[in-house]
């Protein structure tokens, strides 16, 4: 019954009366749905419409605490704080209140925690953010390898702020992204990407054969580049590969490895690249 300690992540609170429209005009998901044992995962765009963050929010009382990525949690209280405003809300890093915890098979969230199911996939598991110490059967390298074989990304290990799109992450599927909560930052092109067909690349889970190549090495069909690596461990990866290689399907190479891609079932992928 796997329960990790996920010492990679850190958390930011987002507390005050406002705190609810603060964050509903700025993130891609719908915070209003966040609540009692409800999760919400959302990102953080650039006004262009690039991702910059994503992460878990979680409601607990008066405040909004988000499961971050720790090193982008300074990025996230800089970047929000700059639209506060008038708005009544406060921003801190709040990484040192908590550890952030993650389950999945048959196990359960310690009693008395603030916990929710993933909300990306049932198989995911669930999040769990606690102030005590809390014993742990798995490891990080345990979660990770748990995380690639679903397909899910992992921040700056799989996506680049300011230069990845979100449905190159599979937002849309893992209910990442509201398409009726109205307006927020970069939406424009998120919803433009989506109606208008536009998306050429997705992150996709690869079986590595040989040697585990480098985030960023370049992914190659028969000699010519088509993506590149992302993040991997124990024969399991991610790579953001073009539409049209996946559709003529196929193995693939990279420094070395050969790459094997293989689209999980809750990928929506077109039928003609």
């Amino acid at each position: 019954m796997p329960i990790t300690l996920l010492t990679g992540r850190g958390v930011v609170e987002v507390a005050g009366p406002d705190r609810v429209g603060f964050l509903q005009g700025l993130v891609s998901n719908d915070v209003t749905t966040a609540g009692p044992g409800r999760a919400v995962w959302a990102a953080l765009l650039t006004p262009q419409g690039k991702w910059l963050a994503d992460f878990f929010i979680l409601a607990e009382g008066e405040r909004l605490l988000l499961d971050a990525e720790a090193e982008q949690v300074p990025l996230l209280v800089q970047r929000l704080s700059r639209f506060r405003l008038r708005a009544k809300v406060t921003l801190r890093d709040a990484s040192t209140d908590f550890t952030v915890l993650a389950g999945w098979g048959e196990s359960v969230p310690p009693p008395g925690t603030l916990s929710a199911p993933d909300p990306r996939l049932p198989e995911a598991g669930w999040r769990a953010l606690v102030a005590q110490q809390v014993a742990a059967d798995a490891t990080d390298a345990d979660y990770d390898l748990h995380r690639l074989r679903l397909g899910l990304h992992d921040g700056t290990r799989d996506l680049e702020p300011e230069k990845s799109v979100l449905l190159e992450g599979g937002f849309d599927e893992l209910g990442g992204v509201s398409w009726t909560k109205g307006c927020y930052m970069g939406q424009e092109l998120t919803a433009r990407t989506k109606y208008r067909g536009l998306l050429k690349r997705r992150i996709v889970p690869v079986v590595v054969e040989g040697g585990l190549p480098p985030r960023g090495t370049p992914v190659l069909r028969d000699g010519v580049e088509v993506g590149e690596m992302r993040s991997a461990r124990d024969g399991h990866g991610l790579a953001l590969l073009r539409l049209d290689v996946l559709a003529a399907g196929g193995t693939l190479s990279a420094g070395g490895a050969v790459l094997t891609p293989r689209v999980p079932g809750w990928m929506n992928l077109p039928s003609a690249a």
